[in-house]
């Protein structure tokens, strides 16, 4: 029984064939709106053999989405063509859904050819193929860093235990940061009884040149909750980058780690309204009732979201809200270059710049990264946080310290 064409997909395929490339472009965009699979050769075969480059990408890019043998393979051999071309195949290409198309696409995986290599990983990534995992193991020692991050991700995706020692190797020695940064989020895959083959490669990734590598290792070990490095994560919350301390944070509400109180309730002064809200909800899933006194002074945080995660914390940890009562606030507030004057309902005190700046609990200054003038810095500015704390400017430059007035009273006493 012979299979009838509709008169449209007819249509279609003839202007497809059309001599003047303007009509055949016409036809390729409106495929889209026909996408009948009988057109899906004739898209083939302009693909492949369209003398025009511009009409051969287009015909790639309305491709995309077809898990179809014969699309796969002439997607594939487009990788080979112009950039333009080769471009919109990748790209198509990284939208198959069916695993079953990853078969034709391994051999691609071992190309010598960097991009083609490269473009056939990223395809096969999500359709997670068994059978890709000993081409990706392989692309590891590629020379072209793209290479390498696609055959990682491949990798990390699949859950291939039996790559964790180069994986491992990779995040502490690849030269490309990208690289490195691919495999401390692929490490993730390591199971419970893996985690200290990982451990080690994820904490000396927080040292990398690189925070991205540091804001990844410092995730994965969360992620995997290994409590042997949280020394190292401690460690990690005077990053000098607010990411890398927030994920570090995170990590250490879920290795449940009691030694962190002191800095996670550091980080609850700190400018970034994100690293403020990780740190409250940190301190709730350590669960020591030591942490109640800073998250009570951090309950009038002047970020609705940092209110929110301090309000969920106090309520796990069994205490009240606690915000501030109106008498534990300066009636008033004096600055002047050389100190600053407090007027409280029970008296005054005066906190000299110099006393000020050197008691400062930012990041930076607890890591010694940040250093004073000391008798000769002055004050330049105070900018109230919220109701509950001041953020204070000196001659010197810092600006990232902030005070809650219940510590500035403790300063003055």
């Amino acid at each position: 029984m012979t299979h009838l064409i509709a008169p449209e997909v007819q249509d279609l395929l003839q202007r497809l064939a059309h001599p003047d490339p303007g009509v055949r472009r016409v036809a390729v965009l409106d495929f889209a709106d026909v996408e009948d699979a009988a057109v899906l050769p004739a898209l083939a075969g302009l693909l492949r053999d369209d003398p025009d480059p511009t009409l051969r990408a287009e015909a790639a890019r309305a491709l995309a989405g077809w898990d179809e043998p014969a699309v796969v393979d002439a997607l594939a051999a487009a990788l080979s063509d112009t950039a333009e071309v080769s471009a919109a195949a990748a790209q198509s290409l990284t939208e198959l859904k069916d695993p079953r198309c990853g078969e034709r696409l391994l051999a691609h995986a071992a190309s010598p050819d960097a991009f083609i290599s490269a473009a056939a990983l990223r395809a096969l990534r999500e359709l997670r193929v068994p059978a890709a995992a000993a081409p990706a193991l392989a692309a590891l020692q590629h020379a072209d860093a793209a290479v390498r991050r696609e055959a990682v991700a491949v990798l990390g995706w699949l859950k291939h235990a039996a790559a964790l020692p180069s994986l491992t190797r990779l995040v502490i020695a690849d030269a490309d940061a990208d690289v490195r940064r691919a495999a401390a989020g692929a490490l993730g895959l390591a199971a419970p009884g893996q985690i200290a083959t990982v451990q080690a490669a994820l904490c000396e990734a927080l040292q990398d040149p690189a925070w991205p590598i540091r804001e990844e290792a410092a995730s994965t070990l969360g992620k995997l909750r290994a409590a042997g490095a949280a020394a190292a994560l401690r460690a990690a919350m005077d990053d000098a980058y607010w990411q890398v301390r927030l994920r570090a944070a995170r990590a250490l509400g879920r290795i449940a780690d009691p030694q962190a109180v002191p800095v996670l309730s550091a980080a609850l002064i700190h400018p970034a309204g994100n690293l403020r809200k990780e740190a409250a909800i940190a301190l709730g899933d350590i669960g020591d009732a030591g942490a109640v006194p800073v998250l009570q002074a951090a309950a009038a945080d002047p970020d609705p979201e940092v209110r929110k995660a301090v309000r969920l914390s106090l309520q796990r940890l069994g205490a009240p809200a606690g915000v501030e009562p109106m008498s534990a606030l300066p009636e008033a507030v004096d600055l002047t270059p050389a100190a600053l004057r407090l007027r409280w309902n029970d008296g005054e005190t005066a906190l000299p710049a110099a006393r000020l700046r050197a008691a400062c609990k930012c990041g930076d200054c607890r890591a010694g990264r940040s250093r004073s003038d000391g008798a000769a810095v002055q004050l330049a500015d105070a900018r109230p946080v919220g109701r509950y704390a001041l953020q204070l400017v000196f001659s010197d430059g810092h600006d990232r310290g902030i005070y809650p007035w219940a510590w500035l009273r403790e300063l003055a006493t």
